[in-house]
Order: C-alpha cells, then structure tokens, then sequence
C-alpha cells in the first residue's frame, strides 16, 4: 500500500511540475512575441533663459565692428577670410544664413555690386561695394579662385553657420568686446548705423529686406540723433 500511495503522489507530483512547466513555456512565448513597450522617460531639458540674462543690448557700436574685424585678421591663418566675412555682414546686413550662401556670381567686382539674396520671405536688393569691401573680396577672390562661394573652409566647401558664430564669438573676445557677440548682432549694428545717420526708414527698410516696416523701426526707435535738440547748454 506505501508503495502505490508512493507512486500515485510521485505521479500527482510529477504532473503539477509538468503543468508549471508548459505554463511558464506560454509566459515567456508571449512575452518574446510581444515587444516590450519602451519606457519613457520624462526628463526636465533647461530651457535658454532670454538674451537679456547674456548681455545688455544686441547691437555693436560703428567703433566697436572695426575692432572685431581688425581683431578678426589677426586670428589664426584665415585672418584675411575671417575679417572680410564680418566687414561683409556688417556692411550688407546679412543673416548668417545670407552670407554663408554668399556666391561669387553675385559679385560683381568691376562695377562694384552685390545681389543681396534675402532669406525669410526677406525681399532681395542689389548693394553698391565700397573701397573697404572691394580690395578685401579682389585679396578673397585671389585666394579663392576654383570656389564658388564666397566663404569657404579649405577643403572649398561653404562655411557653416556654426563655425561663423565660432569665428565671430573668438574675435569678439579678441576685440575685448565685454559682451558675448553672435552674428545677428552684426546685422543690427548695420540698422543701428544707418538710422544714427540719418538716413530714411524706407530705405533702411528696403536695404535690410524687411517685408514689415515695423521691423526697421526699432532702429529709428533708439536713433539719439532725435534727441539732439533737446538740450542746448
């Protein structure tokens, strides 16, 4: 009797562990069959804090932009390249993105013109060459001849946006300026100038390639040529 007893819970025994068995084989099928859903991970990405916790105003003064570009040509073996790309924008209040698209075919150096492509929905315009841009581009263009952009790297490809802002940000350090200095800033400085001097806000408006005036006169707005009568001591 012990020993049926024995073999009947050995066989009870043994099915249970056959049962188990087959039950955990279906788990781990179903868990292979059905991927795994990714767990996502919330994580808190820090937000830029505004251009006014960097520096205190988004513009370089006339005297300032002469600095950086002379700091500009002395920097590194592409001084010549480095300086002639700051006194471009400045000059021509291009964008970053503007002047790194910037093509030797929309020079013309015997006249003295530049087609100034905008980006944006910004309205194109051709801009006269002064004697500062034309001798910098004639040394470029010498430099450069089997590019077909204005500035390149050496290996002739069109510099990048990011290396512009390297460039701009060393020579302004450079320079001394005591804020950090973009680009962008460049450009405004052109608006600022050509507002301090007078000119009209049309054709600020028309030489920056601003679809809305509004844009423009944020620069007549600081102009303190309005306020020169103000006080007369």
């Amino acid at each position: 009797m012990k020993i049926e007893w024995r073999s009947q819970t050995f066989r009870r025994t043994a099915q249970k562990r056959k049962v188990r068995s087959l039950a955990l084989n279906k788990t781990q099928a179903r868990k292979c069959a059905i991927p795994a859903t990714p767990t996502i991970v919330k994580r808190k990405v820090p937000r830029r804090r505004p251009n006014a916790d960097y520096r205190s105003r988004e513009y370089l003064s006339e005297k300032e932009v002469g600095a950086v570009i002379a700091a500009a040509a002395t920097q590194g073996r592409h001084g010549l390249r480095d300086s002639a790309l700051i006194l471009i924008a400045y000059r021509h209040g291009l964008r970053v993105s503007e002047l790194v698209s910037l093509r030797w075919d929309q020079i013309d150096l015997a006249q003295g013109l530049v087609h100034v492509t905008r980006l944006k929905n910004g309205m194109a315009s051709v801009h006269p060459l002064r004697g500062p841009e034309l001798r910098a581009l004639r040394r470029l263009q010498r430099e450069e001849e089997s590019a077909a952009y204005v500035f390149v790297s050496e290996r002739k490809a069109p510099l990048t946006p990011h290396t512009v802002r390297k460039i701009v940000a060393r020579a302004g350090r450079q320079a001394g300026i005591e804020v950090p200095i973009h680009p962008h800033m460049l450009r405004h400085a052109t608006g600022y100038k050509l507002a301090n001097d007078g000119q009209d806000t049309r054709a600020i408006q028309q030489y920056l390639g601003h679809r809305n005036i509004q844009h423009t006169t944020r620069y007549t707005d600081l102009a303190p040529s309005r306020f020169k009568d103000f006080w007369r001591d």
